[in-house]
């Protein structure tokens, strides 16, 4: 698709240059690269708040009685629960057309649209009557907020050079993980006195803080190269064209079935830990603190052995630690799930900046808000269909141990499609795609 560069795709600096021309780039301590990572946790803030608060959504939509099933113990059933958590993530399928639009729109607009409406819809769920019209209010905001945190690590990829890049990624990763740690602190510390509605409502404070940091975020000028092209393809479907179709398979199968695990593993374990065994909530807010450290840890081993070892190792390792550690944390016992829940966040947060950055890096800049769409839908068709099982085979006499085994040996087997990529390491996107871009 052809389109004159002075219209509505060009850039909002105005930038003229033309495709091959040599991008600029910056250090991953940068400002702008800052301003990316702190968008990234305001979408964090607003995205979690179904995952800490599900015990006390369960609770106030529900009936607790004293009876042995997860209905009896947390208000509503394994599969109303399950199908709740269904929906919110199948709602982020709409981030696939929504971040395709960075493409064509660019980073920045879409990127600061993106964080505020979905703050907005996150901060009306405060009011929801009823659990099935809280997720429908939380959903319209999921997507929207799914698109920030996938844009915003597109954009750290392109205004870095590889040496630097696992560690913008690294950076805008811990971003969201901060903000998803406050609000389960936030919920576990005030708990009695906020409840999720509180929790929920607080989504108005990032808001606040969106108009001065809508300043610091900037185009990246690789974004800006390939938009001054007189050739752009077309969104979303532009990025499954020939070129990109058999390394587009091999990322989006990787994105699922590791998502297979994460979904539930880190969707229920609230649940889990506060209704099934017994964990009160201020020790929940304990472990989250204690995982905000050790994600921490993950990310600067994760950042180390993408650099060193290289991104497909370092990613594959990851991502079976990841289903091995979910086994654990269900494993029935308090300390299986103290244990197997900071592991879990130690290999997930080293799988970041590895997969991260082959993700960027295999892909030119005129499609790779498309990918990263691609990517997220495919993480929530994954995520989906976690839950779904994890939740059922949960339901039958309590099996949360069952349920994890059931999710997380098919990502262990999964790993080893990393090798069937390139090894992108020491490598700039456009060597690997010097014609396209």
């Amino acid at each position: 698709m052809s389109l004159d560069p002075s219209g509505g795709s060009r850039p909002p600096d105005g930038g003229t240059r033309q495709a091959g021309t040599a991008p600029e780039v910056r250090g991953w301590l940068d400002p702008a690269v800052g301003a990316l990572g702190l968008l990234a946790l305001l979408a964090g803030f607003g995205q979690f708040g179904a995952v800490a608060a599900l015990g006390d959504v369960a609770r106030s939509f529900g009936h607790v009685t004293g009876g042995s099933t997860i209905a009896d113990r947390a208000g509503l059933s394994g599969t109303e629960l399950g199908l709740g958590l269904a929906i919110l993530r199948l709602a982020s399928l709409v981030a696939l057309p929504l971040s395709g639009m960075a493409d064509r729109l660019g980073r920045r607009t879409v990127l600061v649209a993106s964080c505020g409406a979905g703050l907005v819809c996150t901060a009306l769920a405060a009011a929801s009557p009823g659990y099935w019209w809280f997720i429908t209010i939380f959903a319209l905001g999921r997507p929207l907020l799914s698109t920030t945190s996938a844009i915003a690590q597109v954009a750290a990829a392109e205004q870095t050079a590889s040496s630097d890049r696992a560690k913008a990624i690294a950076l805008v990763t811990a971003g969201y993980g901060v903000g998803a740690g406050l609000t389960a602190v936030i919920y576990g510390l005030a708990e009695r006195s906020l409840g999720f509605r509180g929790v929920f409502a607080l989504a108005v404070v990032p808001l606040f803080v969106l108009p001065s940091l809508r300043r610091r975020v900037v185009e990246a000028d690789r974004y800006r190269i390939a938009a001054a092209s007189r050739v752009h393809p077309l969104p979303v479907l532009g990025a499954i064209g020939p070129a990109f179709r058999r390394r587009l398979a091999v990322v989006l199968l990787l994105a699922f079935f590791v998502s297979v695990v994460t979904g539930p593993a880190t969707s229920f374990v609230f649940l889990y830990a506060e209704n099934v065994l017994g964990l009160a909530a201020a020790a929940a807010a304990v472990l989250v603190v204690a995982a905000g450290l050790v994600g921490l840890v993950g990310l600067l081993l994760g950042r180390f052995a993408a650099d060193r070892i290289g991104r497909r190792t370092a990613g594959a390792i990851s991502m079976a630690g990841i289903a091995l550690a979910a086994v654990l944390t269900y494993s029935g016992s308090r300390a299986g799930l103290v244990v197997g829940y900071e592991l879990q966040i130690l290999a997930a947060s080293s799988f970041a900046p590895a997969a991260g950055s082959l993700a960027n890096e295999l892909f030119p800049t005129s499609v790779r808000a498309s990918v990263a769409g691609w990517n997220v839908a495919s993480s929530v068709l994954g995520a989906t269909a976690g839950l779904l099982v994890f939740g059922a085979v949960a339901d039958v006499g309590n099996r949360f141990a069952t349920g994890a085994l059931v999710v997380s040996l098919p990502a262990v087997i999964a790993a080893g499609l990393f090798f069937l990529l390139p090894e992108t390491k020491g490598r700039e996107p456009e060597d690997l795609w010097p014609v396209l871009g």
